[in-house]
């Protein structure tokens, strides 16, 4: 201890800028801590490494994208996103009929039955469907309402054998993986009641697919990008209209979302690198043997709470 307090007293000085600058580290330790803040990174438009890396990127599921949506959340490129409706839009009179209380109820009923009958099913018959009563239900799934009405969905309507035969291929080479290695025991049994496996048998039995994607954004002519805002929620809505539009016409369906293999699909269509698939759906009607699983549905007071 002696020694200690000797080299200290003859060395007061240096001890001293020793310690200020112990202390001086320490105080910017703390200062980089309370400050540190991560930098907002421009979205990508040079298409370089990022947008490749991106390209290739496999699909993660329906709510997985990360895009230039989520990247300009905040202020740093306000100015760059202007809206996709002019400000000064014109608003028009709007009404529909008003039904008195009988008919309504009636009418409610009606339509409950109707989806009611609703129901997913893998076996189909290979009867062609025209191809105007597709447009008017994918007509009908375009009036869904869209966040800040940017309309974020594209369909695309594949009615060629060989290219359906592409899909198939592609979809089943991930499913199997997906079953075997990627599924939890508990996903799988839950599978099991159904009795779904890798095949996908019905993308080249039905006369139909239709795969749906989603849109992030879009460019307009001159180049100024646009977001389309709550895209994923707005797709969905719009594919929930069009499983009714279909029901309502005897069509069938089954939402199928394929997993990991959307960027090799919206290659196949040439679709752009920005579109994302959302869900694919073979239309056509059942076949002569079809079955679904024997599944109820909840009554309506374990989906829905009234508070009066």
């Amino acid at each position: 201890m002696e020694v200690v307090n000797k080299i200290i007293s003859e060395n007061k000085m240096l001890c001293k800028y020793l310690v200020m600058g112990v202390a001086a580290l320490l105080v910017k330790v703390i200062l980089d801590l309370i400050f540190a803040k991560t930098p907002t990174s421009p979205p990508n438009e040079s298409g370089g490494a990022k947008g490749k890396q991106e390209e290739e990127a496999p699909d993660g599921g329906l709510f997985a994208d990360k895009n230039v949506v989520e990247e300009s959340d905040g202020n740093y490129f306000y100015e760059k996103y202007i809206p996709s409706i002019e400000e000064d839009s014109t608003h028009i009179p709007f009404s529909l009929p008003r039904y008195d209380p009988a008919t309504m109820l009636q009418r409610s009923r009606d339509f409950y039955k109707l989806v009611n009958q609703r129901r997913s099913c893998r076996f189909f018959s290979s009867d062609p469907v025209e191809r105007k009563v597709i447009e008017q239900c994918v007509l009908a799934a375009g009036t869904s309402p869209s966040g800040a009405h940017t309309e974020p969905w594209r369909f695309v309507v594949v009615y060629n054998k060989e290219d359906r035969e592409v899909i198939r291929s592609l979809v089943e080479d991930e499913e199997r993986v997906n079953y075997e290695r990627r599924m939890g025991k508990k996903w799988l049994g839950d599978l099991q009641t159904i009795k779904t496996t890798f095949v996908k048998e019905y993308i080249t039995e039905a006369p139909a697919i239709i795969l749906v994607f989603k849109v992030p954004y879009h460019d307009d002519d001159k180049g100024v990008r646009h977001n389309h805002w709550y895209y994923e929620a707005s797709v969905s809505i719009a594919v929930g209209i069009l499983l009714c539009a279909l029901n309502n016409v005897g069509l069938v369906t089954v939402t199928s979302t394929p997993m990991n293999c959307g960027p090799a699909l919206r290659r196949l269509l040439n679709r752009p690198d920005h579109e994302k698939l959302a869900y694919l759906l073979p239309i056509g009607y059942p076949s002569d043997k079809a079955t679904v699983p024997d599944f109820g549905r909840k009554p309506l007071d374990e989906i829905c709470t009234f508070i009066e």
